[in-house]
């Protein structure tokens, strides 16, 4: 069981250009999105937040048990769903404004346990943003590697929302003993300083960085470095690819029963093309559609 910790909102996308153009509600969130792509890869997946009881929460928990993921550690508030209005760019590159004032998610509070069989647990984006629930997600985070639990960590970082860019820094750093996979984009890495060495140093196994259209990228501890190219495509917008590489990297570990970090080191050049190869291929297939939508395992066959 991999279970993915953080929240699910609602994106509004925008089907045409300009600042009035109409809003399409679509069901998001990094965590979420990353939880959707692991059921739909087959991996068993627990989803670990705080919902709504409004329609949009309902929509959200709808589709989770759709997709095979179980719901039972979902936490349920009478506040409003959290919602991000999306910019898509000519490049089909996406940037968010969020509406998170007194919204359900904020108030997720650590849970007494997991669910059994848990094996790994992944962590990112605004819920370790907005408190009081960051902390409350930093606590599980801590648990679950001091449990030995395998942690995987993607901070995804929403800029706007972070209002003390200098303290969220030091914060990030302060997670990192705790962190076994630390996953981020190029763009992610900029804005936080510091390079994947330092970062390895601090305590992940390995960190992978994404570059959109360039491909992906592994360090590992003993100072290995593995790149493999993206995947061509006809992009529609980014939205949950970088979601969809966590889901594909942490599904990729699971099926070699990698799930350590000395199961990590031991990955090797091979194993490493082969999983990040997969995890482009997998993220291509979700640009290539408009929205968040993960690929299934069967359109990643072959």
């Amino acid at each position: 069981m991999i279970v993915v910790a953080g929240e699910a909102l609602i994106d509004l996308v925008p089907r045409g250009t300009g600042a009035l153009a109409a809003l399409t509600p679509a069901l998001g969130g990094g965590p979420y999105n990353t939880a959707v792509a692991l059921g739909r890869l087959g991996s068993p997946v627990a989803f670990c937040s705080r919902v709504s009881r409004d329609a949009f929460g309902e929509a959200l928990l709808d589709r989770l048990r759709e997709t095979g993921v179980d719901v039972s550690p979902v936490q349920r508030g009478s506040e409003p769903t959290t919602l991000a209005v999306a910019t898509v760019g000519t490049d089909g590159s996406a940037a968010y404004s969020f509406y998170v004032e007194g919204t359900a998610d904020r108030l997720f509070r650590t849970p007494a346990a997991l669910p059994s069989g848990t094996r790994a647990v992944s962590f990112g984006t605004c819920s370790l943003v907005l408190e009081p629930g960051a902390s409350a997600y930093e606590e599980l985070m801590r648990q679950s590697a001091a449990r030995g639990l395998f942690t995987a960590l993607d901070p995804n970082i929403r800029a706007g929302l972070i209002a003390d860019p200098d303290a969220y820094r030091a914060r990030f750093k302060s997670w990192l003993p705790s962190v076994a996979l630390l996953k981020l984009s190029a763009e992610d890495a900029g804005w936080l300083g510091g390079t994947p060495r330092e970062w390895l140093a601090a305590g992940p196994a390995a960190v992978v960085v994404t570059r959109g259209a360039a491909g992906l990228s592994v360090f590992t501890r003993d100072g290995g470095e593995y790149t493999v190219p993206g995947e061509r495509v006809d992009v529609v917008d980014t939205i949950g690819a970088g979601d969809t590489v966590n889901a594909a990297l942490l599904h990729g570990l699971a099926a070699r029963d990698a799930l350590t970090p000395r199961a990590l080191a031991a990955l090797g050049p091979d194993g490493w093309a082969e999983l990040l190869g997969f995890a482009a291929r997998a993220a291509a297939l979700t640009c290539s559609r408009a929205g968040a939508e993960p690929p299934y395992a069967h359109e990643l066959a072959g």
